[in-house]
């Protein structure tokens, strides 16, 4: 399930003024006092993720941005939904922003997604904290990572082992950037510390969806892929595949 907010700015400022982090902790603020309340200082898995603010670019007056904050636990989705106001003025950090359109929606998996963040997968053990292309460059690595991370969230969210049949994604093209890099780079707050994220994007994900794992795909279409999910990375959106 999912939410939809448009967001409005009245001032001039950069797009990198305020981060993930700030993001956030504004959907942390909405929900104080909810039974999600304590879901900040849990351990495990938040099974919620949230896309990039796009269109891309600069702030303006007048310019308005799309952020969308989805998760397979539609309680969640539904208390935040009721948290948030509309016309209501959301703070990032030393800026805010007016919401002008709050729309609660579902979607249902087809066999093809693209990114709307960046995916980050865990560095082998012993190679530092977060895999790179640029570093390890290993295909099959990140395939089997992100296979793994997603069959166990799965399971620690319906509480039942679940077992698929190959891996995560079947036909997988990345999103290359002129300098010849997979490799994208994001600044975030991890526990007071800011740390220089490497992820990537990607513009097509083809997965085998079937009626026995649809479900599955549901879920992790709306839980994200990859690690650090709450920090809005691995957010993906369905799109209509490039095969007949």
């Amino acid at each position: 399930m999912r939410i939809k907010l448009d967001l409005r700015s009245e001032e001039s400022f950069p797009e990198w003024a305020f981060g993930k982090h700030a993001i956030q902790a504004m959907i942390y603020t909405h929900l104080d006092s909810t039974e999600y309340g304590k879901l900040h200082d849990s351990r495990g898995f938040k099974f919620f993720t949230f896309s990039d603010l796009y269109p891309s670019g600069h702030f303006r007056p007048g310019t308005v941005k799309s952020l969308i904050i989805s998760s397979p636990d539609e309680g969640f989705i539904e208390t935040l939904y009721e948290k948030l106001l509309p016309d209501e003025r959301l703070y990032f950090g030393e800026h805010s922003l007016e919401v002008v359109s709050i729309k609660k929606f579902r979607l249902r998996p087809g066999r093809a997604f693209i990114t709307g963040s960046p995916v980050v997968v865990a560095a082998r053990p012993g190679a530092g904290r977060f895999f790179t292309f640029h570093h390890d460059g290993s295909l099959d690595y990140f395939i089997s990572a992100i296979t793994r991370n997603a069959v166990e969230k799965y399971s620690s969210f319906t509480g039942e082992y679940f077992g698929l049949d190959g891996p995560l994604f079947t036909r997988m093209v990345p999103r290359v950037r002129k300098n010849g890099w997979v490799d994208v780079y994001v600044r975030v707050n991890i526990r007071g510390g800011y740390f220089d994220v490497p992820g990537s994007t990607w513009k097509l994900l083809e997965a085998e969806v079937t009626p026995d794992n649809r479900d599955f795909y549901a879920f992790i279409m709306d839980a994200g892929v990859g690690i650090l999910n709450s920090l809005g990375f691995g957010f993906m959106n369905p799109i209509r595949s490039t095969r007949g």
